[in-house]
C-alpha cells in the first residue's frame, strides 16, 4: 500500500497518521472548523494527541493530499554514518513534497555515500557497487536492488536514460523501503547482535 493511503479522513475531521514530530501513528485531532474552498478542497488545521505537534492538512475530494510540515517516513538513523544520514534524510524530505524525481536522485546519492563510507572502488557507480561486494556481507537480493536503485537514479538525472517507465510515488517508496533495509544490513544488524549478545553475558553471570 502506498505510503499516503496510510492517511485517510475520518468523519471529516480526524484521521490517522504518523506524526512528524514525535512519529508515533495517531489520530489527529482538528483544531477549530475547516475552511472548504470550492467543492472540491478543504483544509484545516490538526493537532497530535500525544506530543501536541500541529499540522496544516489539506483534503481533495474527502481524501487526504498534504500536511504542512510534511509527514515524512519513518527513518532509524542509530550507528550510520552522519553523512548517510543527512543525505538520506534529504530524500525523505523530498518525497514528503511529492518532488520524486528529487528523491530519486537523493537515494542514488545515498548508495555513493555507502561505497565511499566502505571504501568501493570504480570508475562509476556500477562498478563500486561491484566492488562492495568484496567489503560487505549483504543477501544477495540486496545487491540486486541497489543496482536498481542507480538505474532509478540514473533515470532522474539524465533524461536520455530509460530504464523505469515512470518516477512516482510507488517507485520512489519501493526504493526508500529497499534503502532502509541496505542501510540496517550495513550499519545496524552488527550493533544489534553485539546489544544481544552482551544482554546473554549479563544473564549468564
Amino acid at each position: 500500500m502506498p505510503y499516503v493511503e496510510k492517511a485517510k479522513d475520518v468523519n471529516g475531521s480526524s484521521f490517522p497518521h504518523t506524526c512528524p514530530d514525535c512519529h508515533r501513528d495517531v489520530v489527529f485531532h482538528p483544531i477549530g472548523k475547516d475552511l472548504e474552498i470550492s467543492q472540491k478542497y478543504k483544509c484545516g488545521q490538526r493537532c497530535c494527541p500525544n506530543c501536541k505537534a500541529h499540522i496544516f492538512v489539506v483534503f481533495e475530494w474527502d481524501r487526504f493530499s498534504h500536511a504542512y510540515p510534511p509527514i515524512l517516513i519513518n527513518f532509524d538513523s542509530s550507528e550510520i554514518p552522519e553523512p548517510i544520514v543527512k543525505t538520506f534524510k534529504e530524500a525523505l524530505s523530498c518525497h514528503g513534497q511529492k518532488c520524486f524525481v528529487a528523491a530519486a536522485i537523493m537515494v542514488r546519492r545515498t548508495l555513493e555515500e555507502i561505497c565511499s563510507d566502505r571504501g568501493a572502488q570504480g570508475k562509476d557507480l556500477k562498478a563500486r557497487i561491484s566492488d562492495l561486494r568484496s567489503k560487505i556481507v549483504l543477501p544477495e537480493d540486496l545487491f540486486a536492488a541497489m543496482d536498481e536503485l542507480r538505474l532509478l537514479g540514473n533515470d532522474a538525472a539524465h533524461i536520455e536514460a530509460k530504464s523505469f517507465e515512470d518516477i512516482g510515488q510507488e517507485e520512489l517508496e519501493t526504493a526508500i523501503l529497499f534503502t532502509k533495509e541496505i542501510l540496517k544490513s550495513v550499519y545496524q544488524y552488527k550493533s544489534l547482535l553485539t546489544k544481544l549478545r552482551n544482554l546473554k553475558q549479563k544473564g549468564e553471570n
